[in-house]
């Protein structure tokens, strides 16, 4: 932060503390009692009128005490731009303690199992409660709470895998994460809208839902030029590079004409993000066999 907006944002947030300060203040002197009196503000509605009566004592002392609070607070904590507060405090340095205190509390219950393969350990009870308790917690939004996925995030209770279903590359995938991309028009990217029409076509005659035969028929060529370096020749995909199988009826974003079509013109863009460096090894040696168990 600049130290102009710096500057401007402790000079508003100390404005606003001091200015009611000074309101509670200026409207305290100004009655000259604090029995109560008949006398009104000199406005009604629907025959209610407002007395012009003093807060009660207690009500006005802890305003004040809520101006005094708000004061240490902003000495103790940050708040007025780029002061960092008196005790240093920091949201990532609250968590970094909290996650070593967890790891010196659980690390021991984690380490029994991170030297044990994978498929054993998908059948150890004890782990995949820990497995799916880690699973909720780090994988539920984009997966699912089930691991079925949703659109654009993959299923994990199938046999359909981009990158692999082994124990290693599922380990390989947490550990080090996965960016998919699918080029828009693949490596054709002067593709006609024409050509789009058959490529689309000849994809979607891989399971005998072509809508045009003839332009599915010419759409094997475009197919040779654009997609073939990641999809193989056959459509059956290429798990290194994370192409999928065009041939069965498993789709990331959809199988129908229109979602190919928008597939093939604008491109996909993915991450599955890394979970090594937030999770520990034995944490994801857990969460792997979870996962291969989803499926298995």
């Amino acid at each position: 932060m600049s130290t102009f907006w710096s500057i401007w944002i402790s000079v508003i947030v100390l404005g606003t503390v001091f200015g009611c300060w000074w309101l509670l203040l200026a409207t305290r002197k100004s009655q000259t009692t604090d029995t109560e009196t008949d006398k009104t503000v000199g406005h009604s509605f629907d025959g209610i009128e407002e007395y012009d009566n003093p807060l009660p004592k207690w009500w006005f002392y802890l305003f004040v005490a809520t101006c005094i609070f708000a004061l240490g607070y902003l000495a103790l904590y940050p708040g007025l731009g780029n002061f960092k507060g008196l005790l240093g405090w920091t949201s990532t340095n609250q968590w970094e303690a909290e996650v070593q205190q967890a790891d010196a509390r659980y690390g021991e219950l984690y380490a029994k199992f991170g030297d044990t393969p994978v498929p054993q350990l998908a059948e150890n009870d004890d782990a995949m409660r820990m497995g799916q308790r880690l699973f909720a917690n780090n994988c539920s939004v984009c997966h699912g709470s089930a691991g079925r996925g949703s659109l654009g995030f993959p299923n994990l209770t199938d046999d359909d895998w981009l990158y692999g279903g082994d124990p290693d590359s599922i380990l390989t995938t947490l550990h080090q994460g996965r960016n998919g991309n699918m080029p828009a028009k693949g490596t054709m990217p002067n593709m006609t809208n024409e050509q789009v029409d058959q490529v689309v076509n000849f994809v979607l005659s891989y399971s005998g839902r072509e809508k045009d035969a003839e332009a599915a028929r010419q759409g094997k060529e475009v197919y040779a030029q654009a997609c073939v370096a990641c999809h193989g020749p056959e459509g059956k995909g290429n798990q290194a590079l994370g192409a999928p199988d065009l041939t069965d009826n498993t789709w990331l974003y959809g199988s129908t004409y229109d979602w190919i079509r928008e597939t093939v013109v604008n491109g996909r863009q993915n991450q599955m993000p890394a979970q090594g460096g937030r999770l520990s090894d034995d944490q994801i040696q857990i969460l792997a066999a979870y996962v291969y168990s989803l499926s298995n």
